[in-house]
């Protein structure tokens, strides 16, 4: 039994033939379209202003067709349109992140996965109290400036790929941090940033069993950052601001990594009380999703961040990863969103992965 997700007045126009998938060209999309088009789906680039040439670049990838709009948020009036083509929306950072939480949450056309779950992500305060109630190890919180009794980082809410994020070593040097927005002060932790990317599946009978579904491990990476990067950060943040650089922690690209292999049992067992807890909170998760964290010299896993969709990292496997390839040879998490579309199609379950 799956978790029912959408109303069925939603799905209606899927009824009427196949899906299409429809994504913002942006993040991911070259991926997504890809898989899609993989498995026999037509799909459809939603483009703010003309869409960008290096799509012809990629005839693989290129969408069948493309969905022009002025601006991000013009897509809610768009709703008709897309309900007309038989859109499935496939949601990634810069598509939530650009047209708000809110009205993504509200667009009467389906989307993939639980649509619940953004608004739990996009409130820092409420994805930790989701994280720490399943029992996941977290870096510890600051509520004010004056608590912090060493090296923090403060990082704004929603999907930003890391801009205005602040290093600090000490409460001293959090004191020339001016805000400019909601915001949360976490603990700096020592040790080796992992992405990790995994894809739930309520319709699976068979793997890393969790719930009713499944969980599997699709691909792992780290990230470069915009002018700053790993252990000398703190003593390097002042030298460059003496210099008149204002250190970011702007991602501008991504690292694929293999974890020691004695360390995925802890893995697993992190993205399993993810999605226990999910389930118990807002009906669950559906699809891919990104636990971010540091494993420190102790090998311990702490998680400081959680991305409930496909993150840009899993760009790096579209024709497969280490652990991917273990699942099917040459499997893409655009390509698996594709697979679970079209089962739940065939079992006509399409309920339980889309909302």
């Amino acid at each position: 039994m799956g978790i029912e997700l959408a109303s069925r007045a939603r799905l209606a126009p899927l009824e009427e033939g196949a899906p299409t998938v429809a994504t913002l060209c942006s993040h991911s999309s070259l991926q997504i379209f890809h898989g899609a088009r993989q498995e026999g789906y037509r799909t459809l680039g939603i483009s703010v202003g003309t869409p960008a040439r290096f799509y012809d670049a990629f005839p693989l990838a290129r969408p069948d067709s493309f969905l022009t709009v002025p601006k991000v948020r013009d897509i809610v009036h768009e709703v008709d349109r897309l309900r007309a083509e038989r859109a499935v929306l496939i949601p990634h950072g810069s598509f939530v992140e650009y047209l708000g939480p809110e009205a993504f949450g509200q667009m009467d056309v389906p989307v993939f996965g639980n649509r619940a779950v953004i608004e739990w992500e996009s409130d820092r305060e409420k994805e930790r109290v989701w994280l720490e109630s399943a029992g996941v190890p977290m870096p510890r919180r600051y509520a004010t400036p004056e608590e912090v009794d060493g090296p923090v980082i403060v990082k704004y809410y929603g999907a930003k790929g890391g801009q205005g994020f602040y290093l600090a070593k000490n409460r001293e040097a959090l004191r020339d941090f001016r805000p400019t927005g909601p915001h949360v002060i976490q603990e700096y932790v020592l040790g080796t940033r992992y992405y990790v990317h995994f894809f739930y599946s309520p319709l699976s009978d068979r793997g890393y069993r969790v719930g009713h579904g499944s969980l599997e491990l699709l691909g792992m990476d780290r990230r470069d950052e915009a002018n700053i990067d790993e252990l000398y950060k703190l003593g390097a943040q002042e030298e460059l601001l003496r210099a008149g650089i204002r250190p970011t922690f702007v991602v501008t690209g991504n690292v694929p990594v293999v974890l020691r292999e004695s360390l995925l049992p802890q893995i697993f067992d992190v993205g399993a009380r993810i999605i226990e807890r999910s389930i118990e909170l807002f009906g669950g998760m559906v699809g891919p999703f990104c636990v971010e964290g540091i494993m420190t010299e102790e090998l311990k896993f702490k998680v400081f961040e959680i991305s409930t969709r496909i993150v840009a990292g899993t760009n790096l496997f579209i024709s497969g990863s280490s652990y991917s390839d273990l699942v099917a040879p040459g499997l893409s998490m655009g390509r698996r969103i594709a697979l679970e579309l079209k089962r739940a199609q065939a079992e006509g379950r399409l309920a339980e992965v889309l909302s």
